[in-house]
């Protein structure tokens, strides 16, 4: 069974009145999938735009409700939880993240922050113990692939880059991404956004040709996966 689940974050739409407005991210994001979904049988396919409509901020109550037993949580609780319970559940079942972002003031939007903030969560992705001595968090999740799509405004945020101290998007989120139990992660970046010359051309068909790429590669691992989970079955 292949699950998809995909985070767009830009506050930007797909498509606008004016062209320049929309969103690079979201675009490349979408060329991914569409290319995935022609070339495999995807059995659930889970989307959120998190950039329209952003999870909640965690809160006070919210950290108190984590940190109560499940058994002794009130429903205020329980209702507090309920938006990070559906998040979480939506990970749980996810083969395949698709993340999708733009870099706003060299890292992520406040809009994934949050989003990362409702599904990392003590006892649901990840445990403490403090017998581990110096690292005592371990994630719960495992074997899943991630796919990062960005889009900036400047350029050279890669090791060696001109602005590779400055790019704080995709490090976060490779930080991040072990408590959702990722394995494998791959990389789309358009650049030079700002620029609006032919470097930002070059850069954003370089991106179209890897979601194409990167698609097709993907979904031959997820049709072997397939096949070799329904051999299983016999």
């Amino acid at each position: 069974m292949s699950v998809i689940l995909h985070i767009d974050s830009s506050v930007r739409k797909i498509s606008n009145t004016n062209s320049d407005h929309d969103s690079i991210s979201k675009n490349l994001a979408k060329l991914f999938i569409t290319q995935l979904k022609n070339e495999t049988n995807i059995d659930e396919y889970i989307y959120r735009d998190i950039g329209v409509n952003p999870p909640h901020f965690i809160t006070q109550d919210w950290i108190g409700a984590v940190f109560t037993p499940t058994a002794k949580r009130d429903k205020q609780q329980l209702q507090t939880l309920a938006l990070s319970d559906e998040l979480i559940g939506e990970v749980e079942r996810a083969e395949l993240i698709v993340i999708s972002s733009p870099m706003y003031n060299y890292g992520m939007p406040a809009q994934l922050k949050a989003w990362f903030d409702q599904i990392i969560r003590i006892n649901k992705t990840f445990d403490f113990d403090l017998a581990r001595g110096d690292q005592p968090l371990k994630p719960l999740l495992s074997h899943k692939t991630l796919v990062i799509i960005t889009s900036s405004g400047e350029f050279g945020f890669d090791k060696g880059g001109i602005n590779e101290t400055s790019g704080h998007l995709v490090p976060h989120i490779r930080t991040l991404s072990k408590y959702l139990g990722v394995t494998n992660i791959y990389e789309i970046a358009s650049e030079y956004q700002e620029f609006a010359d032919h470097r930002h051309e070059q850069s954003l068909q370089n991106a179209k040709n890897r979601a194409r790429a990167l698609a097709n590669q993907l979904a031959t691992t997820l049709n072997e996966n397939s096949q070799s989970k329904r051999c299983e079955q016999f």
